[in-house]
């Protein structure tokens, strides 16, 4: 645990220390990728970048990520660093059968910029894509349109020591603050395993194509989709307190019986934070109290609504 203490000003470009990359290869890549992902492979057309994850055959998440094409035969997945090695062990097991070479890059620097660094965008001859989700990229670097008011992921393809980039605590932790924000849940190893993609709302952001043909998990995920079975939701809380929770944490109701979770956490202000919780939608739907170490927790609006909204259409808006 951390202490909370207020945040200081945002910096316009941090150093992200929480993500990695995993580089797919190969003549065989897409129809590797499009049997294991929840995305429809085929719509990652260097423009668009769709969400996704990675499931158990009984549907539960092993990790979630964001699906880049770098090139005709070449992807990247943007993925907890804590997810990295066992996910690429994970996918090794079914790449043996492709033309496909999984290549972990633990050591690719990440950078978080708000209101478009047009200093960084000039070093990197890039012009910073303006639509949610969408990329760019050349030898240099890669830029995704991270959701948020003017937010964009640089992934460098080498560290350049001659870049001024905040490397401290408070930047990182005003990063995780947009995304919770934002609704954005990036699952690591502390909670792989644990839930179904539904539950850290994957389908409301488009990470769920329910249009493709079968990936490992698909028949549980489409299953708990249509017969409507998803009775855990990811919701955005406040709470007052000196210290920053735990990601896994329990929030109970006021019996002390567990409701949820706590996903992921960041400083707010002099001794406030705000979470994304995995909840019984029960606690939103009948205006249950919760805890979260004896301290009352405050919901919070999420930024869009739970429904299926399809990456298919997503990629078309994009094009119109």
């Amino acid at each position: 645990m951390a202490t909370v203490t207020s945040p200081t000003s945002v910096p316009g470009s941090v150093r992200l220390t929480h993500l990695a990359a995993l580089d797919v290869k190969g003549a065989d890549a897409e129809k590797f990728l499009q049997g294991q992902t929840s995305a429809q492979v085929s719509l990652a057309n260097g423009r668009f970048a769709p969400l996704t994850c990675f499931c158990t055959p009984k549907g539960r998440m092993l990790a979630n990520a964001q699906l880049l094409r770098l090139g005709d035969d070449h992807f990247r997945l943007l993925l907890s660093h804590t997810l990295l090695d066992s996910v690429a062990s994970h996918l090794k097991k079914f790449a043996a059968f492709y033309r496909a070479e999984l290549i972990p890059l633990p050591e690719l620097t990440f950078i978080g910029v708000r209101d478009n660094d047009h200093a960084l965008a000039d070093k990197l001859s890039l012009a910073f894509p303006e639509s949610v989700n969408t990329q760019v990229h050349n030898e240099h670097a890669c830029v995704l349109r991270y959701p948020g008011e003017r937010r964009w992921l640089v992934c460098l393809e080498r560290d350049d020591q001659a870049l001024s980039i905040d490397d401290s605590d408070d930047g990182r932790n005003a990063w995780q603050l947009d995304d919770i924000r934002n609704g954005l849940a990036w699952l690591t190893d502390a909670q792989q395993d644990h839930f179904l993609p539904q539950m850290l709302n994957w389908e409301a952001l488009g990470g769920i194509s329910f249009k493709k043909g079968c990936y490992t998990g698909q028949e549980v995920v489409a299953r708990a989709h249509f017969r409507g079975q998803v009775k855990k939701r990811l919701m955005r809380a406040g709470v007052e307190t000196h210290i920053l929770p735990d990601i896994g944490a329990t929030v109970v109701n006021s019996d002390n019986k567990p409701l949820g979770e706590v996903v992921s956490s960041a400083v707010a202000g002099p001794e406030s934070a705000e979470l994304l919780i995995v909840m019984n939608t029960k606690v939103a739907e009948e205006a249950i109290a919760v805890f979260l170490d004896e301290q009352p927790l405050h919901l919070l609006e999420l930024p869009y609504a739970i429904e299926r909204v399809d990456p298919e259409q997503m990629a078309v808006s994009l094009n119109t």
